[in-house]
């Protein structure tokens, strides 16, 4: 075939795909009257986040604790900015999307989200610290704590849900999204930032943990490879539609393990304080307090303890 024929084909191919676009909109198409949150920018901004938090084992190396001060104001106040024009962006967004009670200033108010985000995160800074302790602690494999923050998945996932999560209380849409989904590609463990999750969280090897979005997790919990806290078949509406915002997703109360490749689904699901839920097992209905769930040939055996659950305090 003719150079020119190829030619005529891909300007009539390129006219049909630019049609085609113009003709469907949405959700394809985004106009640009609403800017949305640049995921590049975004995943600096948590990395950024990460050296501010961990300081000296990410960014600059050799930091000394008198010129911490000064070194750190000047990475959060620039950290701030960068965050207020995300927050912008993705208040804008969600209000040309939504219509209805959106927020009539996004600007004015993403200054006032980052002001909150800021004062509340020393109380998140002391959560990832337990949670490294936890990981620590957790794992006997672990040689020592800069290993833990430098090299386990499961605490780079936790680190970034707690960033995301304060940001999701504070009413952010799209942000916390980009920073888990960025998370989950990094480490392959899945928790929605409107989870919520306890102190001492530790994941161990992390690869394949799925947290959904309206599960409770309480203290001291610890899960392995392959968990899925996720829902049962959602409900819909009389239009068809899904019904959002119930409680889709299981709770783990405080000091609960869960093995490996373990199912537990249903917003209706309680795992009691203390109990240890066996790998492979599906879980669908609540187990009490101190349940040991394992799988036996052809049935889920429960052995109750009435004892105090072991580790609880």
């Amino acid at each position: 075939m003719a150079r020119n024929e190829y030619t005529a084909r891909i300007v009539t191919a390129i006219g049909a795909i630019t049609r085609r676009v113009e003709e469907r909109g949405e959700p394809l198409f985004h106009g640009g009257e609403a800017p949305l949150p640049q995921k590049g920018e975004v995943i600096a901004i948590l990395r950024g986040l990460q050296e501010v938090i961990y300081p000296g084992y990410f960014g600059d190396q050799g930091l000394y604790r008198e010129y911490l001060h000064g070194h750190l104001g000047d990475q959060l106040y620039a950290l701030s900015r960068r965050l207020e024009g995300e927050v912008c962006r993705a208040l804008a967004a969600d209000c040309g999307r939504r219509r209805e009670g959106a927020v009539p200033q996004p600007g004015l108010h993403a200054g006032e989200v980052v002001t909150a985000f800021l004062e509340r995160l020393p109380d998140v800074m002391d959560l990832i610290a337990a949670d490294v302790g936890a990981a620590y602690e957790g794992d006997p494999a672990a040689t020592c704590l800069e290993e833990v923050i430098l090299a386990y998945p499961g605490v780079k996932a936790v680190f970034t849900y707690r960033i995301a999560n304060l940001l999701c209380r504070l009413g952010v849409p799209l942000v916390p999204r980009i920073m888990t989904e960025f998370a989950h590609n990094e480490t392959g463990v899945d928790i929605h930032p409107g989870a919520t999750i306890g102190r001492e969280f530790f994941i161990d090897h992390g690869t394949g943990v799925v947290v959904g979005e309206t599960t409770v997790i309480g203290d001291r919990v610890k899960l392995y490879q392959g968990v899925t806290l996720g829902a049962l078949s959602f409900p819909r509406d009389a239009r068809g539609g899904l019904v959002r915002g119930t409680k889709r997703h299981p709770t783990l109360e405080d000091d609960v393990i869960v093995y490996a490749g373990a199912t537990i689904l249903g917003g209706d699901t309680v795992v009691g304080r203390g109990s240890v839920i066996g790998g492979n097992v599906w879980l669908t209905t609540s187990v009490p307090a101190g349940s040991k769930v394992t799988l036996s040939r052809d049935q889920i055996a429960y052995e109750i303890s009435s004892r105090e659950p072991e580790g609880a305090r």
